[in-house]
C-alpha cells in the first residue's frame, strides 16, 4: 500500500497566502462598496434637500402678488420687498400659494412669506435656510405664522430681479420705494449653494449648486422695444 502524502509546510503557507489575498480583495472591494453607497446616499440627500427648498420657493414665487388697492380704507398690506445680504438674500412677500390643510379652516390661498436665515448648529460657517409662513395677511409682514427649515448647510441663497421696465437684472427690490412702487419683477433667479461633507476628505467640504429663473405670472408683461419690432405700420400700432 502506498503511504498517504500530507500538505508540506510551504504548501500550507502558500494556501495561507492566497486565502489572505483573497480576504484583502473581498475586504477592499467590500469598502469601495459601502464608499460608494454613502457618497451616492449622501449626494441624493443634497440633491433631495436642495429640490424641495427650490420647488417650494419657485411655487411662491410664481404666485407673488400684489394689491391695487393701497388707499382703502383698512386694507391689508402686500408687498414684495428683498435685501441683498451675504450670504443669503432675505424676502418678504405675498402670494397665492397657500394650501389649507385641513377642511372648514378659515384659510384662502392668500399667504406672506418670509425666507431669510440663521447660523447652522452644526457648522457656524454656514446657515439654515428658514421659510417662515402666515395665512393671515395683515400690517406686519414679517411676524407671526409657522417657521421651518427649508435647507442645512447653505452657502449662498442669491436672488435676482428681472425688471420688466428697462430689462434690467436687480440684486435687490422694493414695492415701497419710488424707483419700484407697488410692482413685481418680472422674473426671479435664484442660486442655492449647500455644502456638504467631502467622503474622500471628511474635513472638507462640496459645494453643490442649484439655480433656477421663475416667471412671475402676476407680473406686468416685459416692455416691448421698439428696436425689436419692424417698420410697418402694423407694428408701431402694437407698440401703442
Amino acid at each position: 500500500m502506498r503511504p498517504r502524502r500530507a500538505f508540506t509546510l510551504i504548501e500550507v503557507m502558500v494556501a495561507v497566502a492566497l486565502l489572505t489575498m483573497i480576504g484583502a480583495v473581498v475586504v477592499g472591494t467590500l469598502r469601495n462598496s459601502l464608499k460608494a453607497r454613502d457618497m451616492l446616499a449622501q449626494n441624493d440627500g443634497v440633491q433631495q434637500s436642495a429640490r424641495v427648498a427650490m420647488e417650494r420657493v419657485s411655487r411662491e414665487l410664481r404666485l407673488a402678488y400684489l394689491t391695487s388697492s393701497t388707499t382703502a380704507v383698512n386694507t391689508y398690506q402686500t408687498i414684495f420687498i428683498a435685501q441683498d445680504n451675504d450670504p443669503v438674500d432675505e424676502l418678504w412677500f405675498t402670494t397665492l400659494s397657500h394650501r389649507p390643510m385641513y377642511k372648514n379652516t378659515h384659510e384662502c390661498d392668500q399667504t406672506e412669506v418670509t425666507i431669510w436665515s440663521e447660523p447652522d448648529p452644526e457648522n457656524p460657517n454656514l446657515q439654515v435656510l428658514l421659510h417662515r409662513e402666515s395665512s393671515r395677511i395683515d400690517e406686519e409682514p414679517d411676524k407671526g405664522g409657522v417657521i421651518l427649515p427649508l435647507a442645512h448647510g447653505v452657502k449662498r441663497f442669491d436672488l435676482r430681479f428681472l425688471n420688466g421696465l428697462d430689462g434690467e437684472w436687480a440684486e435687490e427690490w422694493s414695492t415701497i420705494s419710488t424707483e419700484t412702487p407697488n410692482r413685481l419683477p418680472r422674473a426671479v433667479k435664484v442660486v442655492l449653494v449647500i455644502s456638504a461633507p467631502d467622503l474622500e476628505e471628511p474635513d472638507e467640504l462640496v459645494d453643490h449648486t442649484f439655480v433656477t429663473t421663475i416667471l412671475l405670472e402676476y407680473a406686468e408683461p416685459m416692455a416691448r422695444s421698439v428696436f425689436a419690432l419692424g417698420t410697418g405700420g402694423d407694428d408701431m400700432g402694437d407698440l401703442q
